[in-house]
């Protein structure tokens, strides 16, 4: 008996398609590694801005010592304006925006010729400013030429909620837009009743003060912060009874201790 021809084996499309998904997977997980390490060497050849100013934390006891102070030094700086010209350079040190170093500055000259025993610093000023509303930039505002926040800076209801304060309207929504409870506003996040009670206008012009006003709201803090001259901030003691009067924590006191103490320091390295 002749055996019959041998049969043709028939095409195995399962496995045909399988080895095309498999080829076309290759392909499109090369192309994505290629695009991934030339949009990583892109990135690498971009420019980059300078690193972020680094404020590290120190758990200084409450009293035991005041951060580091540096005056705005102006001496021997050529220029129209020697105050502009060290607030640029101290500026490019640090993260804080210039408009908002210029008016931590100005307070502390106008301190030193009003209450020069109080010895407050910009720097401490700045440390404040950086906890409250990180120089008025807090939610993506900015601090525009005029000193005025891009939109208004204003905290949340002092309603009593678990870690607030209850604070009932003091002011008829007048700087707060509430009229049920106070809120802390501007950059320097004043309570209605503390800002009517120290609020100066910095620019001596008549007008009356604005808390949103970051020059405003610097000298302001300044004298909220020297009690009326009655405190030396040159002092652990001094330093500490300022910032906990105007926020009752020590948490808030290391934050501000710290900040203040990285920025003096910063403004006189070489």
């Amino acid at each position: 008996m002749v055996p019959p021809p041998p049969r043709k084996p028939r095409p195995n499309f399962g496995n045909i398609f399988g080895r095309i998904v498999l080829v076309l997977l290759l392909i499109v997980v090369v192309a994505a590694a290629a695009w991934g390490l030339g949009a990583l060497n892109r990135r690498d050849a971009s420019p980059q801005g300078p690193p972020p100013f680094l404020v590290p934390i120190q758990e200084v006891e409450p009293g035991a010592a005041a951060p580091n102070a540096a005056a705005p030094n102006t001496a021997g700086v050529a220029g129209a304006n020697p105050l502009n010209e060290w607030a640029t350079r101290v500026a490019s040190k640090t993260d804080i925006p210039l408009r908002a170093l210029h008016a931590y500055a100005a307070a502390d000259l106008t301190m030193q010729r009003e209450a020069p025993a109080c010895r407050i610093s910009w720097a401490t000023l700045a440390g404040i400013g950086r906890v409250e509303s990180r120089h008025g930039t807090i939610n993506n505002t900015r601090l525009q030429d005029n000193g005025i926040p891009s939109r208004p800076i204003v905290g949340i209801p002092l309603d009593g909620r678990p870690g607030v304060r209850a604070i009932r309207d003091t002011d008829g929504g007048r700087l707060d837009g509430d009229t049920t409870w106070d809120r802390a506003v501007g950059p320097m996040q004043f309570i209605p009743g503390t800002w009517n009670r120290w609020a100066k206008r910095a620019a001596g012009d008549g007008l009356p003060a604005d808390p949103q006003n970051i020059d405003d709201a610097a000298l302001t803090a300044a004298r909220y912060l020297c009690g009326g001259g009655a405190r030396d901030l040159g002092t652990g003691q001094g330093w500490w009874a300022a910032v906990l009067a105007y926020n009752n924590s020590v948490e808030y006191g290391q934050n501000v201790f710290s900040g203040a103490d990285a920025y003096a320091r910063a403004s006189i390295a070489q």
